[in-house]
């Protein structure tokens, strides 16, 4: 069976994320697409499309939903939906479900897993995360891979009856959903400090939404800025802050007890 991973990644937890979950998955063959460097992807070629992201703001980010909104529409096709959360997951899930839903996927299965935070405010604020996944949660996301694998291997028969998959617990289902622009008023002007930015243009080419332009240091277009702090985060020099954060809660890549937790 072929199947593909459409995944976006700020920090690199989620993709670390897709790696485990393919290497784990026997019989089915991933390809892993970082939905930032593919306009569209060819769901000819796969039996089942899976698609994962990290939770932006309660929900899903504006990169993953002008994604999904590109591809064409299907007819049937099997899909999957995962993502990866810092403090709480929300209605990540269901909103995911929703957009790839309504481009004719069928989804069949999916599932949030707890990482370590990136979002630097809740770094900040002792909501690290660290420890995440826990051993049970770790547990679960071992179990969702077998028995995702288990269902996409059985017969299309059963298959043909499959209703809605993605649960989410009673506390996520309370959270009220924020319009995508929440997250750019939350992260307010963002600034540079001259003494430290080297002009390396780092931050311009892993804007994801085109927001950055050296001039010759980074110029910000909010209008255009989701919030997302990537360029926060990966600046190596740290130069880039904002009115409430400066050189504090950076998350560029994942920790290392997350990477040997997720070793494959």
């Amino acid at each position: 069976m072929k199947g593909a991973i459409c995944y976006y990644s700020g920090s690199g937890n989620t993709a670390l994320a897709c790696r485990y979950l393919a290497a784990k998955a026997e019989d089915i063959e991933f390809d892993l697409i970082d939905v930032t460097l593919a306009e569209a992807v060819d769901t000819g070629a796969y039996d089942v499309i899976g698609f994962a992201a990290f939770t932006d703001f309660f929900g899903p980010s504006q990169v993953f939903l002008d994604f999904v909104g590109r591809l064409p529409h299907q007819d049937g096709k099997l899909a999957f939906v995962l993502s990866t959360h810092g403090f709480i997951s929300g209605k990540m899930l269901r909103a995911m479900e929703s957009a790839v839903t309504a481009k004719g996927f069928r989804v069949v299965a999916g599932h949030a897993l707890h990482t370590p935070e990136s979002y630097p405010p809740m770094i900040v604020r002792g909501r690290a995360n660290e420890q995440a996944p826990s051993a049970r949660e770790q547990s679960a996301f071992d179990t969702f891979i077998s028995e995702l694998r288990r269902r996409l291997l059985n017969s299309q028969a059963e298959l043909s009856g499959a209703g809605r998959r993605v649960r989410i617990g009673f506390i996520n289902s309370l959270m009220p959903g924020r319009p995508r622009t929440a997250a750019r008023k939350d992260m307010g002007d963002k600034f540079v400090d001259e003494a430290l930015c080297t002009e390396c243009g780092i931050c311009e080419k892993g804007c994801p939404y085109g927001a950055i332009r050296l001039d010759p240091r980074p110029v910000f277009d909010m209008n255009r800025c989701y919030g997302c702090w990537s360029c926060y985060n990966h600046c190596p020099e740290q130069a880039i802050y904002t009115k409430k954060f400066r050189g504090v809660g950076h998350y560029p890549r994942p920790i290392d007890l997350l990477k040997e937790k997720l070793r494959f």
